[in-house]
């Protein structure tokens, strides 16, 4: 049986990153069977990353790594797509994986009112004054690469306005329509419902989980998605 290897749930949602909840919506997707197994420690994996899917044919990483192998052995996600719906998938799959992620991860890891939380629930296993030094360095790496790529040096209210773009494309494709491209979901559906609902789920109430949750679209999106997707 294939075994994903996940972070733990809180917050709401069924892991801490939406990228495990992606790969479990992915497995759900495809009908293989499979079981998960959590691990509040990345360090073992390939790349120090997960998700991380155990199979017979050895491991697999990253959730796109995991569509990739359950397409392989049969999964069609997007076989209901036409060739132009792929390729805007393709881009709106960018858009929200290398661009809202990092406004969420900025949310959750640099904003001083949530810090504390994300700090005392990622790494509750450290002890106190360890947990504080050692998560303290991951955060100024975190911001380090967050400063290289760009984000990290826009103000909060810069970040909104790129993010608002981004949900108003979301919320365009939507129209009335059930999931981004029909009445079934797709590939992009998985990732673009998780990141969504990442940011509704952040544990203090930012600017950005505020505007994702009083969405009546995007949030009836992000449930719609949790019930035909999820576990």
């Amino acid at each position: 049986m294939l075994t994903l290897i996940t972070y733990p749930g809180q917050f709401g949602q069924s892991s801490l990153s939406p990228f495990c909840v992606k790969a479990e919506y992915l497995l759900n997707m495809s009908g293989q069977p499979w079981q998960r197994e959590d691990t509040d420690d990345p360090r073992k994996a390939p790349r120090g990353k997960l998700p991380v899917l155990r199979t017979p044919d050895g491991l697999v990483h990253d959730s796109n790594g995991i569509k990739t192998y359950l397409e392989r052995k049969g999964a069609d996600f997007d076989g209901h797509l036409s060739d132009a719906d792929k390729s805007t998938a393709h881009a709106l799959r960018r858009m929200v994986e290398e661009h809202m992620y990092f406004i969420l991860l900025l949310d959750r890891w640099e904003r001083p009112d949530v810090w504390p939380v994300i700090r005392d629930t990622y790494f509750k296993g450290i002890p106190g004054i360890l947990r504080g030094l050692i998560a303290g360095g991951l955060r100024k790496q975190v911001m380090k690469g967050m400063n290289t790529q760009g984000l990290g040096r826009l103000t909060w209210g810069e970040r909104m306005s790129h993010v608002e773009a981004d949900l108003a494309c979301l919320t365009t494709q939507l129209g009335d329509k059930p999931f981004l491209f029909g009445d079934k979901p797709a590939s992009i559906d998985a990732s673009a419902a998780t990141i969504l609902g990442a940011m509704r789920a952040t544990p203090v109430e930012t600017p950005l989980a505020k505007r994702v949750g009083q969405d009546a679209v995007l949030s009836a999106y992000i449930d719609r998605a949790a019930e035909t997707m999820g576990t």
